[in-house]
C-alpha cells in the first residue's frame, strides 16, 4: 500500500505534495507515536511547527 501512495505522488500535480512523518508524545501514556500526513509543500513548515 505504501508503494501505491508513493507512486501516485510522482505523477503530474502530485509533486506539489509531500508525505511527512512526525514523532509525537502521547499525553495519556507518555509513549511516542508517529503522525503521518500527505500535505502540500507550502504547509510542511507549519506541520512541523505545531
Amino acid at each position: 500500500m505504501a508503494k501505491k501512495a508513493v507512486a501516485s505522488l510522482q505523477k503530474g500535480e502530485g509533486r506539489a505534495y509531500a508525505k511527512v512523518i512526525k514523532m509525537v508524545k502521547s499525553p495519556k501514556t507518555g509513549a511516542y507515536m508517529f503522525q503521518e500526513e500527505i500535505i502540500h509543500n507550502d504547509k510542511v513548515k507549519d506541520f512541523f511547527a505545531k
